[in-house]
């Protein structure tokens, strides 16, 4: 991901990776990080907002337990935010199956 004056970027080297990444179409793609833009402007996901996404991603106990730790794994370059590219890899393993096949799948990926 890159910036043009100021503004978050993607740039069609990152969509084509994660489109190979995610199996989502390039056009899909593009449009969650538009989305994704439009909830956080300055491109990053903060850790509060992140809480809240897995508070409804996940039942609430659960989303409590996995949080810091799934936010911790996913800001890979540990700068206190996750950005579209950590957000979409995040997004890609936790979108489908039970806790336990979320949990699974992250302990796959490491």
């Amino acid at each position: 991901m890159g910036s043009k004056n100021g503004k978050p970027v993607l740039r069609e080297e990152d969509v084509a990776a994660l489109s190979k990444s995610s199996g989502l179409e390039e056009a899909q793609v593009k449009e969650s990080f538009d989305a994704f833009i439009a909830e956080h402007p300055n491109g990053k996901l903060k850790s509060k907002d992140f809480r809240e996404m897995m508070a409804k991603a996940v039942p609430k106990k659960d989303a409590n337990k996995m949080e810091k730790h799934v936010f911790r794994m996913y800001d890979s370059d540990q700068d206190g935010f996750i950005d579209f590219t950590e957000f979409m890899l995040v997004f890609h393993i936790m979108n489908d199956g039970s806790v336990e096949e979320v949990l699974s799948k992250i302990f796959c990926v490491f």
